[in-house]
């Protein structure tokens, strides 16, 4: 036991286990046992005490009366929520009587885990439960509802998840926020912007689809068109080019493919280029010629504008401009789309995948669920959901949820709350908060790794995914003593990674001893990179043997229907995907669900501000009330969080998505459907 947990009183360090690159250092309070306070570290040198609100409130959901107390099982029909009590073992004898009986009649690939980063330590999310579904072997779930697109996109471009410093940004001189409302989910980016706005009178550009928080800090927010990022950044190239823009030196010594560049952006003047995206012609030469001849400049790529058809490609296209101007020689210069890289653990010690038998077992994509669960072949008959609520989540929700409501599907959930998903599960298994339990953060934006040790006591009969996957391989009858590792030991493994030198330094023992600690990463360039060439590919052969365009290229968005308006569902401030939308304090601080419209379309459409609409298409419908003004452009409507059906309300956005697959990584499209929209 944590010597944590038998102090009652005190102030402990923590670590915020969301899906954030911030992963924000911590002080949590402590009076009688209970949490009382969490304020963030002024001691962690990048986030340096400021926290957001989803965090500051963090007790009002750990203590949250609703929050699961011991195992259900369900006692009517499937989606109503009815459920009695029962014991833990009860529960894993269940399901390992379940699973032992479909293995032997339908094969373990019949068994779909279904997770994501819900919590985002590495032992929990990616660590017992891999060990265990490896030496099940059931199918395996490939995990790009986020970021995969870009990911592999900005691989073919440098190589890898790695970018500059981000605490270098503070020299910025000009900082381009693209596709990201970084005041809602990466807000210390946002302080380093106005900390250097403040010293080096450095000037904020944001580029998105609405005028958010973020666009309303800035000092120009550009709105552009959905799906047609690229296309932006093609034409700043061409005008790059043209007007001799380009750090030719930079060019020849680290790149590769500059000249077929040069000749392919011609196409992309900004008079074409206008048409596509609904930048004006004079913008598009006014941020050109403000990224060329600005330095040191940054660009914050952003996740939105990789949740669109061609989502990989924006990232492989904007991914090249810092090339271009040389910005990566310069300190406080290139660009941020992750750096996961540095921080990269060895995922075989922690994930065991030798223990997986037969190496054809199937992938299946995690944004396809609601096909998987109605028509795959042969048929998932098992689903263990944790760290995800994909009933809310998950694209094409209707889908999803007629494939949940399936009588013949053994699900399993695992989580702190009755999620809309638990409420389709046969077993309910109580979760742990993260600071109930021992686990490792790697954050994909600063170099910082943190561990945290538990605080508090596990409320009521709540368990660790650690705990149940060791209880789940008892019940199972694995005897392979690494299912009985303990935390300690996982992290040790975790961390011995030869192939990683950043990490040297970093243990177990010193991570106890400082809470936090900076991987050793060095300045990109000079050096070599990961790519094919060694050098920033801006042709890239390996795209050409894989079926893409070599070049970067503006690719329109596929057909979605007959109708009107570009949807685009992004994240709201108080929430975190469904993470909190079921807590009272945090659906208070982000009052109600809203669609933004422009006035021209809502004219058009007899809609005036704060009407109730119905917003539809052939995946389903939503009701909202309507914002009015010109927060998006004409064409265009925007909606922010994720926010459940209620009895008497229509208002899961992903009813409306697509489940098609990005061109790259295969990746979500949730920000390429179109809607019709009326008031009601």
């Amino acid at each position: 036991m944590s010597s944590y947990i038998q102090e009652r009183d005190g102030v402990f360090h923590g670590v915020c286990p969301l899906d954030c690159p911030d992963q924000c250092g911590l002080l949590l309070h402590k009076e009688n046992g209970k949490i009382i306070k969490v304020e963030g570290d002024p001691e962690h040198p990048v986030t340096k005490g400021h926290i957001c609100n989803k965090v500051r409130n963090m007790t009002e959901r750990i203590y949250d009366k609703d929050r699961l107390k011991y195992p259900l099982k369900r006692t009517g029909p499937k989606g109503e929520g009815k459920f009695e009590r029962i014991s833990w073992k009860e529960a894993i004898e269940t399901i390992s009587s379940r699973w032992t009986n479909l293995i032997e009649s339908s094969g373990p690939e019949s068994i779909l885990p279904y997770s994501f980063y819900g919590n985002m330590g590495r032992l929990n999310a990616e660590g017992m439960d891999r060990r265990f579904f490896h030496r099940l072997g059931a199918s395996r779930l490939d995990q790009t509802i986020c970021s995969a697109a870009g990911s592999v996109g900005y691989k073919y471009t440098m190589g890898g998840s790695i970018g500059i410093d981000p605490e270098d940004t503070i020299h910025s001189k000009l900082f381009l926020f693209w596709g990201i409302n970084a005041a809602s989910t990466n807000m210390h980016q946002v302080a380093l912007a106005q900390k250097a706005r403040k010293q080096n009178g450095a000037k904020i550009i944001v580029i998105d689809v609405l005028k958010n928080q973020t666009g309303r800090l800035a000092d120009w927010f550009i709105p552009i068109l959905p799906g047609t990022d690229s296309a932006l950044a093609l034409g700043m190239m061409h005008i790059l080019f043209a007007e001799n823009l380009v750090n030719q030196d930079f060019l020849e010594k680290y790149t590769i493919g500059h000249k077929e560049l040069r000749e392919h952006v011609i196409q992309y003047d900004p008079s074409t280029v206008s048409a596509i995206t609904g930048v004006p012609v004079d913008d598009i030469y006014k941020l050109a010629r403000m990224y060329g001849e600005t330095s040191p400049a940054f660009i914050r790529i952003g996740n939105g504008p990789q949740h669109h058809d061609n989502g990989g490609m924006f990232v492989r296209t904007v991914s090249c401009l810092p090339a271009l101007t040389g910005q990566w020689l310069v300190k406080g210069g290139g660009a941020i789309k992750g750096n996961s890289a540095y921080l990269a653990p060895n995922t075989a010690h922690l994930q065991r995948p030798e223990l997986l038998k037969n190496k054809q077992t199937r992938v299946i994509n995690m944004n396809v669920l609601g096909d998987t669960l109605l028509s795959l072949d042969p048929p998932v008959k098992s689903l263990y959901v944790y760290g995800s609520n994909p009933a809310v989540v998950a694209p094409n929700s209707t889908k999803v949820r007629k494939g949940l409501a399936r009588e013949d599907l053994f699900t399993v959930v695992h989580d702190l709350f009755l999620t809309e998903t638990a409420k389709y599960a046969d077993i309910v298994l109580p979760a742990t908060s993260s600071f109930e339990n021992t686990d490792m953060y790697t954050s994909y934006w600063h170099h910082y790794i943190q561990l945290q040790q538990p605080i508090i006591e596990p409320f009521a009969e709540s368990k660790s995914n650690v705990e149940v996957f060791r209880l789940l391989a008892k019940g199972m009858d694995f005897t392979e003593p690494l299912f009985q590792e303990t935390e300690a030991v996982m992290i040790t493994q975790a961390l011995d990674n030869p192939c990683n030198p950043y990490l040297n330094g970093i243990s177990y023992e010193s991570l106890v001893e400082q809470t936090f600690m900076k991987a050793q990463v060095k300045p990109i360039f000079p050096g070599t990179l990961e790519t094919p060439s060694g050098k920033i590919e801006l042709f890239s052969e390996k795209m050409k043997e894989n079926g893409y365009p070599p070049l970067p290229t503006y690719v329109p968005l596929e057909d979605d229907g007959n109708h009107r308006y570009q949807f685009v569902p992004g994240p709201n401030h108080n929430f975190l995907n469904s993470t909190f939308s079921n807590n009272q304090k945090h659906m208070t601080l982000e009052k109600e669900p809203k669609v933004y419209m422009n006035q021209l379309d809502a004219l058009t459409e007899g809609i005036e501000d704060g009407d109730t609409v119905r917003i539809w298409n052939q995946r389903g419908e939503c009701e909202l009330k309507v914002s009015v003004g010109d927060q998006v452009l004409p064409g265009v409507v925007v909606t922010q969080g994720l926010w459940a059906d209620t009895d008497d309300s229509k208002q899961l956005v992903n009813a409306l998505t697509p489940d098609r697959i990005a061109d790259m990584g295969g990746g979500a499209t949730f920000f390429s459907g179109r809607v019709s929209v009326s008031k009601r």
